[in-house]
């Protein structure tokens, strides 16, 4: 499954793009620019890692947008590695359901 185009996240419109390099930097694989709403995301990795990555940028926005003014790498490392699990291996449709 692709990435989505946008996320809502705390009320901002988050716009998702795929670039092949980031930064000039090989070793980068995402980054969430919160100063334009914009989470990019490197396309020449496994799908897998697209949305791994995904998952780790979109927990960066929303510890931004939860007023943390720092945030902790390794704690969004783990994390995001967590929860891209979760969403992946379960089913929310309940969510949604009325």
């Amino acid at each position: 499954m692709m990435l989505p185009d946008k996320i809502k996240i705390a009320g901002v419109n988050y716009a998702v793009e795929r670039a092949e390099e980031l930064n000039n930097d090989p070793g980068d694989m995402g980054e969430c620019i919160y100063q334009k709403a914009l989470i990019r995301i490197k396309s020449n990795m496994a799908m897998d890692k697209q949305h791994q990555t995904f998952i780790h940028e979109m927990l960066h926005a929303c510890i931004e947008e939860a007023g943390f003014g720092e945030q902790d790498e390794d704690f969004v490392n783990r994390v995001s590695i967590i929860l891209h699990q979760v969403l992946k291996d379960n089913d929310f449709a309940w969510l949604k359901s009325k």
